[in-house]
């Protein structure tokens, strides 16, 4: 019997390619459905990442994330976004999946991030563990977690 193929594909990129499918899933959730104030949504930092977007049989995407340098051997991945519709499905894990895959290629020894304290459990079955203390960031409680790689 065949395995069936994944209703969504993750394509990993850069933010002149994959930018208009990230952009609206992160202004989806983290502006309208979280009220993050639009202004410190966006950064400087998007130009240098490693995006990923994963999309449906129909070219739509579903969610995002990236991921970056944060200091020589360590990559931090950031703006994990998957639209409400989506979640459940496995897309955010094939999303984090593909950016810690890409960050080993890349030689990272180590990937870090900052998860949303209701994203927590998601990150500890993906194999991060969490590290220090709890703290606010765009006025939501968040933890850092880190994973080697």
């Amino acid at each position: 019997m065949s395995e069936a193929a994944p209703a969504f594909d993750v394509r990993l990129g850069s933010w002149a390619e994959l930018g208009p499918a990230a952009r609206a899933i992160r202004e989806a959730v983290f502006v309208r459905e979280q009220g993050i104030p639009i202004e410190i949504e966006w950064d400087e930092v998007d130009a240098a990442c490693l995006h990923a977007v994963a999309f449906d049989a129909a070219g739509r995407a579903l969610a995002t994330g990236r991921m970056f340098e944060h200091v020589p051997g360590v990559a931090k991945i950031g703006r994990m976004a998957v639209l409400s519709e989506a979640r459940g499905l496995g897309v955010g894990r094939a999303v984090l999946d593909a950016l810690t895959q890409g960050a080993r290629e890349r030689g990272y020894g180590e990937a870090l991030l900052h998860a949303q304290l209701s994203a927590k459990g998601f990150y500890l079955r993906a194999g991060f563990e969490t590290r220090g203390d709890e703290f606010e960031e765009a006025d939501i409680v968040h933890v850092e977690m880190i994973r080697a790689l």
